[in-house]
């Protein structure tokens, strides 16, 4: 069915959400309280599935503020988002399709309450611990579930990376906001990012590194083009590691064909 909200249940208190296969949010239940994680494209009252599962008291965080991670935030009355993305937001909350959207379903977006890289978040019995990650876009973050070791990512760590919009940051910035978070690897052991069905083995991280760092250092001689709707860029394919479970085979970064061959200091 077009535009179907899938809910996978992970674990008693953690709910995967893919709407239509375009992204995915989580919703994890502690002892006091209950936090969506991303709200998706808004086709779906996540509001009213989330009602289904609990009737804890609920907020949403958002990884970053593009519009396929932000749109669903008109279902609920409180949603936080690190403040360098809140420019970015307004893009999307300003266009007239999503204006035209929420006269039509008599909805609006929450306010943005601020989130940032050393906040901690504690649900009862679950806390999320906040990590900057600006790259993909400026106020990306990562919430890292503390007691059952897993990352929560967004679009700055996963299989298919875009590098190549305007907000995005250059490579070589990349690799080194990665490299402040690369401590993550002793702390979890496993990765949600936004666009996921299953669950990824950390070392995702350390490949997407990997990835990243060819670029800088110009081996991109088998890059291939990548139509999108801003144009042709490029992508680079990027190894995993035999024997790690991964929930896709195959991984690329996207970036514009000047972000190569950057000398990183």
């Amino acid at each position: 069915m077009e535009n179907q909200l899938y809910i996978k249940q992970l674990r008693p208190y953690l709910y995967l959400m893919d709407e239509a296969h375009e992204a995915t949010g989580y919703l994890l239940i502690g002892e006091e309280k209950a936090c969506v994680i991303d709200t998706m494209n808004g086709y779906n009252n996540l509001y009213k599935a989330v009602r289904e599962i609990t009737d804890k008291p609920v907020f949403v965080i958002n990884t970053h503020g593009h519009g396929d991670h932000i749109f669903g935030n008109v279902y609920f009355d409180e949603a936080y988002i690190n403040p360098n993305d809140i420019p970015m937001t307004e893009m999307f909350v300003k266009h007239p399709d999503f204006i035209k959207f929420c006269e039509e379903n008599g909805v609006s977006m929450p306010s943005f309450k601020p989130i940032k890289g050393g906040d901690i978040i504690d649900l009862g019995g679950k806390t999320l611990e906040i990590y900057d990650i600006p790259g993909h876009s400026p106020g990306g973050i990562l919430l890292l579930l503390k007691e059952d070791r897993i990352l929560f990512t967004g679009d700055s760590i996963n299989h298919h990376l875009w590098m190549m919009l305007d907000d995005c940051s250059n490579m070589d910035e990349y690799v080194r906001t990665l490299d402040k978070v690369m401590f993550l690897e002793n702390e979890a052991n496993l990765i949600l990012h936004g666009h996921a069905r299953d669950y990824d083995d950390i070392s995702l991280m350390r490949c997407l590194r990997r990835g990243a760092v060819e670029i800088c250092e110009g081996k991109t001689e088998n890059d291939e083009p990548y139509n999108w709707f801003g144009g042709v860029c490029k992508q680079h394919h990027f190894a995993l590691e035999p024997g790690k479970h991964y929930s896709q085979e195959h991984s690329v970064i996207c970036y514009r064909p000047e972000q190569g061959r950057v000398l990183r200091q």
